[in-house]
């Protein structure tokens, strides 16, 4: 049986390390910008050495409709990417991106729901491999064809109703700024507020100021603080199943597995039958 990595980050240090060694990991760059411009352009101008783009809304998330604006892609087709860009089975895959961990935290999940053990995410992304002195080469990469086949169902993940029973017996936690959460603002989807039951958690206070993530400690101290961590279950949403593919990551650096609601609040949002909570508290 394959190990799982005992952290799924990997700091800038030891990725040169391992790139050095025997046994180097695929390099997946992943830069994506939520409303932005594609960042093909910004990889073929400079990423690590050997990584090879992908793109999140072609080939990490399915045509938006009723699954939400980045449902899963399908397996196969996913597993098709994956084989493209180098992955095998039993081969260490590192993902990255420009420094946020979005996209990385979404590519390391699908790769973790689908079956490959041995993913984990470049802590601090691209900035923290310039920072640490590491190179990057201009162009493209042609991998060479790997050999994953996906199996999906490896980690946790819930559908609409599955979450809403969660929110009540377990804890369900939105990894959506607040205001967005309290229904005070919603920028993308049809009304704001949140999963009745859900507990605001917002994914960008899993990382400090200088882009990496937390302590493990700390991060298990902060979702102990929101009621995760003991034998209740756990479950994750956000906009669209991006950010909150952050939060299940940083869940599991603490520690604390996590079942993530892909279709998140731009699923549930665009289904009138489905209740709304406003306000700060769980309700």
């Amino acid at each position: 049986m394959t190990a799982i990595p005992s952290s799924p980050l990997l700091s800038a240090a030891d990725l040169k390390t391992e790139l050095a060694g025997p046994r180097p990991p695929v390099l997946l760059d992943v830069r994506w910008q939520l409303g932005g411009p594609n960042q093909r352009p910004a990889y073929e101008a400079g990423h690590l050495p050997g990584a090879v783009y992908v793109d999140l809304d072609a080939e990490l998330a399915g045509p938006a409709g009723s699954g939400g604006r980045h449902p899963l892609p399908d397996p196969e087709e996913f597993g098709a990417v994956m084989r493209r860009a180098g992955v095998s089975a039993g081969v260490p895959v590192v993902v990255y991106d420009g420094g946020q961990g979005w996209a990385a935290a979404r590519a390391w999940w699908l790769l973790r729901w689908t079956g490959h053990a041995q993913v984990r995410v470049l802590d601090g992304g691209l900035a923290a491999w310039t920072a640490a002195g590491g190179s990057v080469s201009a162009g493209t990469v042609a991998a060479r064809e790997g050999d994953f086949k996906p199996n999906p169902g490896a980690i946790g993940l819930l559908n609409a109703d599955e979450a809403a029973a969660l929110a009540r017996s377990g804890v369900l936690l939105d990894a959506r700024a607040g205001e967005r959460y309290r229904g005070e603002v919603e920028p993308i989807d049809p009304v704001g507020g949140h999963i009745p039951g859900a507990v605001s958690a917002p994914t960008t206070q899993n990382v400090g100021p200088d882009g990496l993530f937390l302590a493990p400690d700390v991060l298990r101290a902060r979702f102990e603080a929101l009621g995760a961590g003991g034998s209740a279950g756990v479950g994750v949403y956000c906009g669209s199943g991006v950010s909150g593919a952050h939060e299940v990551l940083a869940l599991s650096v603490a520690g604390i597995p996590a079942a993530l609601y892909a279709g998140s609040w731009s699923q549930w949002s665009a289904d009138p039958s489905r209740p709304v909570a406003v306000g700060p508290e769980r309700g």
